[in-house]
């Protein structure tokens, strides 16, 4: 089913996420740490100007994503395309639903019959991960949900300011200070990637999206956990043409923004659990590790708890 049909006249909208309200302001955008990843393009460092805008304080959620499929009868496409990409460790499926690894990344394999209500394949649920944010679902599918729910995704830009929580220049979203420092402060790796997990943040792959602390805007787990979908067309080139006030992205592409970072970041294979920091994927590719959170439209308001954070 396409974004069209997913929002057909007379469905009722039940985005229910909490709303954290992003003050209007401007912010220097890219990367301040020196740990930019060669042809990433978070580079070079710009003013960016916005207005304010709301939104949601989680990423949405499994609970929230099955309201919308009950509600429209959506099929994500990793449930037409009949698999998904699964990280080894997290494979809850028959041997014979494993297609193989993904060429440079062996740790991730194709399996038939994972999608959101089965993220690691036939023989596993989402039964008791309620509050975990939905994966497996493609920046097409995350549009769909957005339509439905009279929400869009962030801009890049949008992402990243919130995310900084008004800490300009930072490298993650509670200031410098390792990710490890003080108690855990992210869903990340830890240990040997991609075979030993030491789980001393307490999760293998999700986490609760409300897990560890709010930023100071608001945002839970704006780093690590999962991958965000954002708006924006990728190109490592952005940066060098960007506008200075609410900038959108390139006008075309074939690859969409990804943001975040997520449950496998390592410092010793991706260190993209940072604020400046991007990747991207097709838009009809899903993974084990990629959700999604969304802004309110321009011209409206979610009926969801707000709280503005300073």
């Amino acid at each position: 089913m396409d974004a069209a049909r997913a929002a057909a006249p007379g469905r009722r909208a039940r985005h229910t996420v909490e709303q954290a309200t992003i003050p209007a302001g401007e912010f220097t955008m890219g990367d301040a740490s020196g740990d930019e990843n060669p042809g990433d393009g978070e580079t070079p460092r710009h003013r960016v100007a916005l207005e304010a805008f709301d939104i949601d304080a989680t990423t949405v959620t499994n609970d929230d994503f099955a309201r919308f499929v009950s509600d429209t009868g959506y099929r994500t496409e990793a449930e037409s395309f009949g698999y998904s990409a699964v990280f080894h460790l997290a494979v809850q499926a028959p041997a014979s639903d494993v297609i193989g690894p993904a060429a440079g990344t062996p740790w991730w394999l194709g399996v038939r019959g994972a999608d959101w209500a089965h993220p690691g394949g036939a023989h596993s649920t989402v039964d008791g991960l309620g509050d975990h944010p939905v994966v497996h679902v493609s920046w097409n599918d995350a549009q769909a949900y957005c339509t439905w729910a009279g929400r869009r995704l962030p801009t890049e830009a949008e992402w990243e300011y919130a995310a900084r929580g008004g800490l300009d220049g930072a490298t993650y979203p509670w200031g410098d200070d390792d990710v490890d420092e003080g108690g855990w402060r992210a869903n990340i790796w830890q240990g040997e990637f991609p075979t030993v997990n030491t789980l001393d943040d307490g999760y293998l792959t999700t986490a609760p999206a409300r897990a560890f602390d709010r930023n100071r805007y608001g945002l839970w787990q704006p780093v690590g956990n999962v991958w965000e979908w954002c708006a924006d067309w990728y190109s490592p080139r952005t940066y060098t043409r960007a506008p200075a006030v609410d900038p959108r992205g390139p006008e075309r592409g074939s690859s969409r923004v990804l943001r975040g970072g997520s449950y496998l970041c390592h410092i010793s294979y991706c260190n993209r659990y940072r604020n400046s920091a991007r990747s991207h994927n097709t838009p009809d590719s899903s993974m084990g590790n990629a959700g999604f959170r969304t802004v309110a439209a321009e011209g409206s308001r979610d009926a969801g708890a707000r709280t503005t954070w300073s």
